[in-house]
């Protein structure tokens, strides 16, 4: 007997601590199992809260032609034509705004911020603990963050850790700004209403893919509203606890293949 059809038409994985291992690199396995996904018919799509330049050297890797969904929704990106598709920037008057008034709530914040384009820089300025080696400019004055269009601002506080920092956030600028944590140190100020749920419908209306078509893979809170747009979320067993608490299932790490084995026992391989 034949293995029955690969049930969802589109594969949605987030990046860091979901596709990529540790080293930033994705397993053998991994690659042969989203191989046969797509040979049985479904699409794979890329959402990462990475904007498109920390993102580009990723999917050249993979060989990944396809849309990709970055910055956390706010860019949609041609990978076999290395151009985008759709920007959404954030209000630089409404961020710095939002910024006061959480610095003055909290006191000094360490910032970042990501200028907007296939080629734009990530700037970060004194006390900013940028996040595995990934390349960034420093800002000796953060004045000049202001200078450009911007997808997003990178903050963080001297003392207060990730989950305390985006609770007072939320709470002091939430009807400014979104806020949200992409990772371990990563706690984001975005344009209000802006998620990869968001980016993610963009992207499946130009596939052709509906949300009961797809099964998302994630281990952030960021991931929360994708997995709330998607038929299933999976969650990794390294996901934030928020995360695993709205998942359908809960897989394996990063680091054991976690994306594969889902998939290779939905196509009937496992």
């Amino acid at each position: 007997m034949s293995p029955a059809p690969f049930p969802y038409k589109l594969v949605a994985t987030d990046l860091d601590g979901t596709l990529l291992r540790g080293d930033d690199t994705v397993s053998e396995r991994t690659r042969e199992a989203l191989a046969a996904v797509t040979a049985a018919g479904a699409a794979h799509i890329i959402v990462t809260g990475r904007a498109v330049p920390w993102t580009r050297s990723v999917l050249d890797d993979l060989g990944y032609k396809g849309i990709a969904v970055c910055g956390q929704g706010a860019q949609l990106y041609d990978a076999g034509a290395h151009r985008l598709l759709t920007s959404v920037t954030l209000d630089r008057q409404l961020a710095g705004l939002a910024l006061s008034k959480l610095e003055a709530e909290v006191g000094p914040l360490a910032l970042a911020a990501s200028r907007d384009g296939v080629d734009g820089d990530v700037l970060f300025g004194p006390g900013y603990q940028v996040q595995g080696g990934l390349p960034a400019l420093y800002l000796e004055d953060t004045a000049a963050v202001w200078a450009a269009p911007l997808n997003k601002l990178y903050i963080q506080h001297p003392e207060l850790g990730d989950d305390a920092l985006v609770k007072v956030a939320r709470q002091t600028v939430g009807s400014l700004v979104d806020i949200v944590m992409a990772g371990p140190g990563i706690v984001e100020i975005l344009p209000l209403g802006l998620t990869k749920a968001t980016g993610l419908s963009l992207a499946a209306r130009r596939l052709g893919v509906k949300a009961a078509d797809t099964i998302a893979f994630g281990d952030m809170p960021n991931d929360i509203p994708m997995f709330g747009w998607a038929a299933h979320g999976v969650a990794m067993a390294n996901a934030h606890a928020e995360l695993k608490a709205v998942a359908d299932e809960v897989t394996t790490s990063n680091e054991e293949d976690g994306i594969a084995v889902v998939l290779e026992r939905l196509l009937g391989a496992a």
